[in-house]
């Protein structure tokens, strides 16, 4: 497949509509359209290389995500893909990059506005840094964060200013590169524009101004009508200097009357930008980590807390064991797990988290546990846990082991926030007897566990020692890809109850869990056949029973329809139904904000009580969206009967779907999805697993810019209460123990903003890339009430380094090479090139990136690296890439078919680029 080609498939299936977190104003194109289309660009170009690296072609079936993600994973892996984190991973990028016009909504940096050129352009330059740098760190998530800011404040460089009306259809290379200056800029007493108050104005800028090739922009002013004599406006309702004469618009945000030719030429030189932004971001990751950084690998994500004190030997010993099988039995399928995290604790250790994609080291790390120490303590649980939530990719599965309570269980309610932000999901293995002995530190117990697995959609599983090698079971079966959940109840106290639920033909090892005491149970398939709970293989499927769970296997060939199960007990229980499905959704909670550019941003915290709520769903199909039908989308609370508040619907194109909720229950809820799959024209029913309800509180905050090493940080955050006021308490924590002063109580008035400052302080020696986790907790005086805010912050070493390593070619012998290049086959050429990175930070990748040819090259730490490359003459273009230590870029291109100078580092845009430009030029 050729690379537009792929673009013309995936743009069809992802380019999001104009109501989908604002745009470039609110016209056919928006911040969402140019950036999906150049986002999957840079997919498909490094899904090529990688399979081509791979010994296998990129062909993709069709244009959904599952298609697209199981074509780039290797078509020979065997298993269900699923499309759920490279969607979520865009939706991060979307929602950040349509936060920039909330958060920074007077800011004239962010947008270009105000001829604020050097000052956007640091943000451009910082952020791609940052970027770069949480990438290396593998903290992707906050990468996704940065790039969705970045690429805004990119993107209206080009709608802002007047770039396109002097002719310019190239983007200006010079705002990504901080070691080239910004020319010609208008000075704040040089006139810029017409007035067009009389009529129409199709470019309203000065001739002298278009002659002389002088940058400006628009000036905005929200609050006042100030602006410099005889300078341009931004326009639009919002923008108060559109009354100050001269009268013009320099805006191009939606193509009107005036302004559709350059509306155009803008949204294509900005997608050529973004183009350019993220090809240096790939070729300084490599495209495996691109990849990565773009939610695009086996979606399993194994993660380990293991107690290691001196009673955990045997299930240190287990958990090993479970590490060893799915290493061994799952390489090589889609359902190999992409990464491995482990994160030990005792008393009054934790830490430090490991996470390695590479199952041989995940096997040595493992085998290091030792149980020593601890006794019959409680242990730091909470704090390995909270570890793992904030270091794991989000929607991951995390198994904790343990035979003790808790020792920090104040942080318990710091864990349900990050459960809630990141929709991970918690399976604890406890082995500790009832009778233990611990000191009086809280009111820990096993029951916490159990409260943090359901509010994850996880298990808690009370076993004895020798019988924990028979309930890891579960380990397996959800550290797989394309894992779905149908249905999760829990009931406390327990009581005769019959769950229906719907199997649809799409799904492939359902498994049924039931955890509680005293439980009988009856299975019942759609054609009435049943099975109980003492019939441990029969109709339906094989039951196993080990500790406090009920664990049903079903049959290969179970039929689709409504299923049963009744449950006859008074002890309380949870029942969990999952499957292995490319049918799924995800989904984020969202509110509307006003402004010049109005859309929808993602909450942070609870719903607001007494306010309709607002959902945002994306829906996979087994052919993409366009193969689902949905018909209800609603909220069910978990611990009561049946009864589904219904959303009402609308349909926002491409499987996205903005749903409102008058009423939201009151209680612990999930988000329930039906409708009927058209491949197989059976009914679905998917539901999310981590609980979520209401709260009266609220809170603000905004974070502009990352943290340097050894130096404090202010955070400003606001609270407010819809309910009774008075003082609330706040709790702030974070995940790497840095220094934070905060008030730790606030007095509120109803329906009023108290305001408060959190001040952190990351140490001296933190590493640049570093991400800091921070939960805000807000809690009334009676405990009744409380809400949450999760910010994610980078760590960043001041940058004094922004050139990229220098290429140098030193002979090239290709004299052999016939012309005609039906011969070329006996034929070899080779190439030498030197490589320095001046008195930057020195050289730490050099890798080929184009060429099939033979690549060797000296220890990079010398201050000059020799390079060789020897291909046959059929193979006539070779490009390496040298990265520094801090992500710059420095490419050698040759190709031996090309006529002129010497090869040297090119900064030249692509042929494919140039082709693309064009292409969208002819779409648009």
């Amino acid at each position: 497949m050729t690379a537009l080609l792929g673009l013309a498939l995936l743009t069809a299936a992802f380019s999001s509509p104009t109501l989908a977190f604002v745009p470039i104003g609110g016209g056919v194109s928006t911040h969402v359209s140019i950036s999906g289309t150049a986002l999957l660009q840079k997919v498909t170009e490094a899904c090529q290389a990688v399979a081509a690296a791979n010994g296998h072609e990129f062909k993709p079936t069709g244009s959904s995500p599952e298609e697209l993600v199981q074509a780039c994973l290797g078509p020979s892996a065997t298993g269900e893909v699923s499309g759920a984190k490279f969607h979520t991973a865009l939706q991060e990028i979307y929602t950040q990059n349509g936060l920039v016009d909330r958060d920074f909504i007077n800011s004239a940096p962010h947008h270009f506005n105000s001829e604020a050129f050097h000052e956007g352009r640091s943000l451009i330059t910082e952020g791609l840094v940052a970027i770069k740098a949480n990438i290396r760190k593998e903290n992707f998530k906050a990468a996704r964060e940065n790039l969705g800011r970045v690429l805004h404040t990119l993107q209206d460089f080009y709608s802002h200013s007047n770039w396109v009306e002097l002719g310019y259809t190239e983007p200006y290379a010079n705002l990504i590169r901080p070691d080239l200056p910004l020319e010609n800029l208008a000075d704040i007493d040089t006139a810029t524009c017409i007035d067009c108050q009389s009529g129409s104005c199709v470019n309203p800028i000065l001739p002298n101004i278009l002659l002389e090739k002088k940058l400006t922009s628009g000036y905005m002013g929200i609050f006042s009508p100030a602006k410099p004599a005889g300078k341009c406006s931004h326009g639009g309702a919002a923008d108060l200097t559109s009354t100050r004469i001269p009268k013009s618009v320099l805006h191009k945000d939606e193509p009107g009357k005036d302004s559709a030719f350059f509306h155009n030429t803008a949204v294509n030189v900005a997608t050529a930008a973004s183009l350019q932004l993220l090809e240096d971001i790939r070729l300084a990751a490599g495209d495996n980590d691109f990849l990565r950084m773009m939610g695009i690998a086996r979606s399993s994500v194994v993660c380990f807390v293991i107690d290691t004190t001196g009673s955990m030997a045997d299930d240190i010993n287990e958990a090993r064991e479970v590490v060893y099988e799915i290493i061994d039995s799952k390489k090589g399928t889609q359902d190999e797990p992409s990464e491995y995290i482990l994160v030990p604790f005792n008393d009054p250790a934790f830490g430090p988290m490991i996470r390695t994609t590479d199952a041989d080291k995940m096997k040595t790390e493992i085998s290091k546990l030792k149980a020593n120490g601890g006794g019959d303590l409680p242990e730091m649980c909470l704090s390995g846990l909270q570890l793992a939530l904030t270091g794991s990719p989000s929607s991951s599965h995390i198994y904790v082991f343990t035979d003790a309570t808790a020792k920090d269980i104040a942080l318990k309610d710091t864990i349900v926030a990050l459960i809630r932000s990141t929709k991970s999901t918690v399976s604890f293995f406890m082995t500790g007897g009832t009778k233990r002995r611990r000191r009086s530190v809280g009111k820990a117990s096993f029951n916490d566990y159990k409260d943090l697995a359901l509010a994850s959609g996880g298990q808690a599983i009370q076993v004895s020692k020798k019988q924990l090698p028979q309930a890891t079971d579960v380990i397996l079966d959800t550290s797989t890809s394309a894992l779905v959940t149908i249905l999760q109840r829990a009931r406390t106290p327990g009581k005769t109850e019959t769950f229906p639920f719907v199997l649809d033909d799409s799904l492939k090892n359902v498994t049924l869990y039931i955890t509680g005491s005293s439980i009988t149970f009856t299975l019942t398939n759609p054609s009435g056949v049943t099975q109980k709970q003492n019939q441990a293989s029969g109709a339906l499927g094989t039951i196993r029973s080990v500790g406090n769970l009920w664990r049903i296997s079903l049959n290969s060939n179970k039929e689709a329809g409504e299923w049963q199960i009744n449950i006859v007990t008074s002890a309380p229980y949870t029942i969990k139904v999952t499957g292995q499905s490319t049918i799924t959704f995800i989904y984020d909670f969202v509110e509307k904000f006003d402004g010049p550019h109005p859309g929808f941003a993602v909450l942070s915290g609870r719903p607001q009580a007494g306010s309709p709520a607002t959902l945002k769903l994306s829906v996979m199909g087994r052919k993409g969206s366009s193969s689902l039908t949905i018909g209800e989308v609603g909220l069910v609370l978990v611990s009561r009967p049946e009864n589904v508040t219904k959303g009402v619907m609308g349909d926002m194109g491409n499987g996205d779907i903005l749903v409102t909720v008058d009423e939201v229950p009151q209680g612990e809820f999930v988000v329930l999805l039906k409708g009927v799959d058209q491949v197989s024209n059976s009914k679905f029913q998917r539901q999310s697993t981590t609980q979520m309800s209401v709260s009266k509180v609220n809170i603000q905050t905004t974070v502009d810019s990352s943290m340097e090493p050894g130096k404090n940080f202010e955070v400003p955050f606001s609270v407010m209460t819809q309910g009774s006021g008075g003082s609330y308490t706040i709790d702030i924590r974070n995940d790497r123990r840095f220094a934070m002063t905060y008030p730790t109580k606030l007095q509120l008035k109803p329906g009023q903003y108290a305001n408060g400052t959190l001040t952190i302080s990351p140490p001296q020696d933190t590493l640049s890339g570093t991400d800091v986790t921070v939960t805000i907790e807000a809690k009334s005086s009676s405990g009744a009430d409380s809400n949450y805010a999760v910010l994610r912050l980078s760590v960043m070493t001041k940058i004094t380094d922004f050139i990229g390593p220098r290429c140098d070619v030193v002979s090239v012998q290709a004299a052999d090479c016939p012309a005609d290049m039906t011969q070329c086959g006996p034929f070899h050429w080779q190439l030498s090139a030197n490589l320095t990175d001046g008195n930057g930070t020195g050289i730490e990748s050099l890798y080929l990136h184009q060429g099939t040819g033979d690549f060797t090259h000296s220890g990079l730490s010398a201050a000059v690296v020799e390079a060789q490359y020897n291909a046959s003459c059929c193979s006539q273009v070779v490009e390496l890439i040298a990265t520094d230590q801090i992500g710059n870029v420095g490419k050698c291109y040759h190709s031996i078919a090309r006529s002129g100078g010497p090869p040297s580092l090119t900064l030249s845009l692509p042929l494919w680029l140039c082709l693309l430009v064009s292409a969208l030029a002819l779409r648009l």
